[in-house]
C-alpha cells in the first residue's frame, strides 16, 4: 500500500492544530492509502507543543510530532518534516487552513493519472490580504524572475505535493540558507499548478509580519540570483565615469573662462549621494559575504529535542 506524508510546520499555532488535522484527517480516510502527519513545532511559545502532544496520544497510528529546541524558522521546518516523511507521496501544508484539504485528493488523482511529478497550488487572489502586502509581493515575484534562472511562480503557496523521487532530489541540497520555493522550482521535473482564491485563518494570528517577509524576500533574492552584485558594479561604472566627464568639465572651464567651480552646498550634497551609493554598493556585497560565512560554518540547520512517534 502507497503511503502519504503530511508535513506541517507550526509556530504559535495551539488554536489551529486540532482544527488541521480534524479537516485533513477526514480527507485523508477516504484514500486508497495510508496517511501519517508530521506536525513540527518550530519552538512555539504558546501551548502549540501540548496541542500536538494530544493529537499524537489519540492518532498514534497517524500523528508524528517533531519538537525543535527553539525557534529555527518555517524553512528548517519543511526541512525536517521532508527528511522525517516516510511516504511515496510527499505534501506540504501549513496548519492555518488556509491550504484547503480539499485539494488533496485531485492532486493524488492528477499524479497517478498523469505523467506529473509536482502538484503545486497558487493563489489567484489575495483578498483580505493588506494591500501594501499584495503589492509589494507582486512586485517580489515580478523582480526575481526578472533575474532568476528558473521561474517562481506568482502567487504559489508551498502547499503541494511531490513524488518521492522529487523529495529525494530536493534533499541532496545541502544549502543552510534555504528558500523553499526557488528550491521547488530549480529542481525542476514536470509541474502543474491548481488556482484557488485567497482562504483566511481558520483561526489565530499569522506570525509573518510585514518586515519578515521583507527579510524573507531578500533571502530568496540572494539565494537564486547574483544580480544585485551586478547592478551595484554597473552602478558603480556609471557614477565614475560621470565623474570623470564632470571633471573633465570642471578642469577645462577653469583652465578657459578662469571660473573656478564655487559652492559647497552642491558639493556636500554630491558627496553624500556618492557615499550613499558605496554604503548601498556594501551592503549588498553584506548580504552574500553574510550568507556565505553562515554555509562555511556548517552549522545543522536545526536541533530536534524530542521526537513522537
Amino acid at each position: 500500500m502507497h503511503l502519504i506524508s503530511i508535513v506541517v510546520p507550526c509556530y504559535n499555532e495551539q488554536e489551529t492544530v486540532a482544527l488541521f488535522y480534524d479537516a485533513t484527517s477526514k480527507v485523508c480516510e477516504n484514500l486508497k492509502m495510508g496517511y501519517e502527519i508530521i506536525f513540527v513545532n518550530d519552538g512555539s511559545k504558546d501551548n502549540t507543543l501540548q496541542e500536538l502532544i494530544k493529537l499524537y496520544e489519540l492518532h498514534k497510528n497517524h500523528v508524528r510530532v517533531i519538537d525543535f529546541s527553539r525557534n529555527f524558522g518555517k524553512e528548517s521546518g519543511l526541512l525536517a518534516g521532508l527528511e522525517a516523511a516516510r511516504g511515496d507521496f510527499i505534501t506540504v501544508m501549513d496548519a492555518d487552513l488556509q491550504d484547503p484539504p480539499s485539494f488533496i485528493p485531485k492532486m493524488l488523482e492528477i499524479m497517478e493519472t498523469q505523467d506529473i511529478d509536482i502538484v503545486g497550488t497558487r493563489r489567484v487572489t489575495r483578498k483580505g490580504e493588506p494591500k501594501i502586502r499584495s503589492f509589494f509581493a507582486r512586485e517580489f515575484y515580478k523582480l526575481i524572475n526578472k533575474f532568476s534562472e528558473v521561474e517562481i511562480v506568482d502567487g504559489a503557496r508551498d502547499f503541494r505535493m511531490m513524488k518521492r523521487s522529487v523529495v529525494d532530489s530536493i534533499l541532496r541540497l545541502k544549502e543552510y540558507n534555504r528558500f523553499s520555493k526557488g528550491i521547488f522550482a530549480w529542481v525542476g521535473y514536470k509541474t502543474v499548478y491548481l488556482e484557488y482564491e485567497n482562504v483566511e485563518r481558520v483561526a489565530g494570528e499569522t506570525s509573518w509580519s510585514f518586515w519578515k517577509l521583507f527579510a524573507y524576500a531578500i533571502d530568496g533574492i540572494v539565494a537564486f540570483t547574483i544580480a544585485p552584485l551586478r547592478i551595484a558594479t554597473l552602478l558603480g561604472l556609471f557614477i565614475s565615469g560621470v565623474s570623470f566627464v564632470m571633471i573633465l568639465f570642471v578642469f577645462f572651464r577653469t583652465l578657459i573662462f578662469k571660473d573656478p567651480v564655487a559652492g559647497w552646498p552642491s558639493m556636500v550634497i554630491i558627496i553624500m549621494f556618492l557615499g550613499g551609493i558605496q554604503l548601498l554598493a556594501l551592503g549588498i556585497i553584506g548580504e552574500y559575504l553574510s550568507k556565505t560565512y553562515m554555509e562555511v560554518k556548517n552549522r545543522p540547520s536545526y536541533i530536534v529535542r524530542k521526537t513522537y512517534e
